[in-house]
């Protein structure tokens, strides 16, 4: 991971808010043979007694599972948008051209639970997802009885406790102040990560450059 000081957040509960804005994971481990293994999963971000929890489920009985089984460690990633950044908008275009984007990583060991706390994550799935709407046919509570525990044989309930979380928002930081703006009117004109990309520049816009000037250069 890119461990640059111009590309991290100073608050703690941004980059876990960047988590629970950007839930589905790409969580990987190696096997005891060190084979890798990867799954991609919507996960909830917890705190208890000042230690963050990750908490999910996946498929039984595949490579992953399996391999997640036999050694703990796990390493879950969370992407946001990105987009390509072209040197020709800098003040000096004779430069590389770059990517920025934000991305979180959080390292831990993984845990199976057992059927209560399945039921558990599928409720709360099902009911965040279908916005706590509790006549949904589709959350947990309102499914056949027949089709809930096949679904249940088929999955298994998770949770990583995470022992470090690193993170990159690579947003132009490092750039000079009218190379900074010119990078963001540019990806106004781009597509919908671009302007996503863009919007978060300007958040960070007045903190690097003073609020007077910054608030003046894009609506």
């Amino acid at each position: 991971m890119y461990d640059l000081p111009y590309y991290k957040e100073t608050d703690e509960e941004t980059v876990k808010q960047f988590v629970r804005e950007h839930p589905f994971a790409f969580i990987s481990g190696c096997d005891q043979h060190s084979k890798p293994v990867a799954t991609q999963v919507p996960v909830f971000i917890d705190e208890n007694a000042g230690k963050i929890f990750l908490t999910g489920h996946i498929m039984r009985n595949t490579d992953h599972h399996k391999a997640f089984e036999q050694n703990s460690n796990v390493l879950a990633v969370f992407t946001g948008p990105h987009t390509y950044v072209s040197a020709m908008w800098y003040d000096n275009p004779h430069q590389a051209s770059t990517w920025n984007y934000m991305s979180v990583h959080a390292k831990g060991h993984i845990r199976f639970g057992d059927e209560r706390d399945l039921v558990a994550i599928l409720r709360r799935l099902t009911l965040h997802y279908e916005n706590n709407n509790t006549d949904s046919a589709t959350i947990f509570d309102n499914l056949s009885p027949d089709y809930r525990d096949r679904l249940m044989k088929a999955i298994i309930a998770f949770e990583i406790e995470v022992t470090s979380i690193e993170h990159v928002f690579k947003l132009s930081q490092n750039r000079d102040e009218k190379s900074y703006h010119n990078i963001m009117e540019k990806l106004q004109q781009q597509d919908s990560n671009a302007q996503h990309i863009a919007r978060e520049m300007k958040k960070r816009a007045s903190a690097l450059f003073g609020k007077k000037k910054s608030d003046s250069r894009m609506p």
